[in-house]
């Protein structure tokens, strides 16, 4: 049930924080930038990802005796927001997930040997999904068996964002029965074991691994209640990244809708001035805020060490939702040209269809409400 005693809160680090991310994407990230890197091979500027970690974004929720800056994960939720109102693609959440799930679950030496290096910029991701899953992490087909002083892995997992430049991987895995992960380094996968994705979103880079015979040292396996506490922290903390990317996508869409909607006339007036354009403004800025106030509700309980999966629901079926009616809004009030590549309607539809389906869609997450809200007589 949802603590009623907690409070929405932003701390004045966030507050600088956004205004810093907000200057920095509008900047490094217009339009013209986004499209550039729709044909590159990895999909995102490594220019672009040094200067963010040289604000120290990549080690911002790592704890300060490792090198960062011992913030939380509401910190980087409200990076993600003008992320998503500009369309900046990094690999900033896979990063900011895999640290989570090390602090949640890591041992002392995973954790020494890996988010110090989070810090100076390399790049985490995780691997989760099977072809025939569903959202509950715990339902795992890839297996691990030891082998002596070693794991060997079968199976396959997709939907592996950037899978090709990752320096470090987290892989969920059943090892004797049980949900696992296993902790790969870039060299432990094989490059030919990575098979590019055709996915709606051509921002990102999505990836199909082949586990079968690869080997790594027992030592990288987190099992147990360990695993456990890293599978929640990898829920808990993709659903408020997206959710927050979402909204920021909604306010993106909103900007170049009403942008148009001033631009263009007919029958010798902006079409901004006709009623039906007007309301449907309306009701999307209320999908904008309904969805901000979850985020923020599920970030604060994050930040209070609360149990946030009912806000965290609750968040990802608006924010879907809400950002999916923003997206084919900007496209059909474009009128034909909105149904064409060059408009930027489009993109931002797109990264709305992704994130709609990320970690569970509307209908998956009204039901896990359900289930945690409804008592039967």
């Amino acid at each position: 049930m949802l603590p009623l005693g907690t409070l929405i809160t932003f701390s004045d680090e966030q507050a600088m924080l956004l205004e810093t991310a907000t200057g920095f994407c509008r900047e490094r990230s217009p339009i013209a930038a986004v499209r550039a890197q729709l044909g590159t091979e990895h999909g995102f500027d490594r220019a672009l990802w040094t200067e963010m970690v040289g604000l120290g974004w990549s080690g911002l929720a790592v704890p300060e005796r490792f090198g960062g800056s011992g913030l939380s994960l509401a910190a980087a939720a409200t990076i993600a927001e003008p992320m998503g109102r500009h369309l900046l693609a990094t690999p900033f959440a896979g990063t900011q997930v895999f640290t989570q799930a090390l602090l949640a679950g890591g041992s002392a030496e995973q954790q020494a040997q890996w988010l110090p290096r989070i810090c100076e910029g390399a790049i985490g991701t995780v691997a989760l999904f099977e072809r025939d899953g569903d959202w509950d992490l715990a339902r795992i087909e890839t297996v691990a068996r030891r082998e002596g002083e070693s794991v060997r892995m079968s199976g396959a997992t997709g939907l592996v964002c950037d899978a090709a430049v990752a320096d470090g991987l987290l892989v969920s895995v059943a090892f004797d029965g049980a949900p696992a992960l296993a902790l790969l380094s870039a060299c432990d996968l094989p490059r030919d074991r990575l098979r590019r994705e055709t996915v709606i979103d051509e921002t990102r880079r999505s990836y199909r691994l082949d586990l079968d015979g690869v080997v790594v040292a027992a030592s990288s396996l987190i099992t147990g209640e360990a695993a456990r506490a890293a599978l929640r922290a990898i829920r808990d903390g993709s659903l408020l990244l997206a959710c927050a990317e979402a909204a920021g996508g909604i306010a993106g869409a909103l900007d170049l809708t009403v942008e148009y909607l001033n631009l263009r006339s007919a029958f010798g007036r902006k079409i901004g001035s006709f009623q039906a354009l007007k309301h449907t403004c309306a009701e999307i800025l209320v999908g904008l805020e309904r969805s901000r106030s979850h985020v923020c509700h599920a970030a604060s309980l994050i930040d209070a060490g609360e149990d946030a999966e009912v806000a965290l629901s609750m968040a990802k079926a608006e924010a879907g939702d809400s950002f999916v009616f923003a997206g084919d809004r900007a496209v059909q009030f474009h009128g034909g040209f909105g149904f064409t590549y060059e408009c930027d309607a489009q993109l931002y539809l797109r990264r709305a269809l992704w994130l709609q389906y990320a970690f569970g869609d509307a209908a998956h997450h009204r039901r896990r409400l359900a289930d945690l809200l409804l008592t039967t007589g």
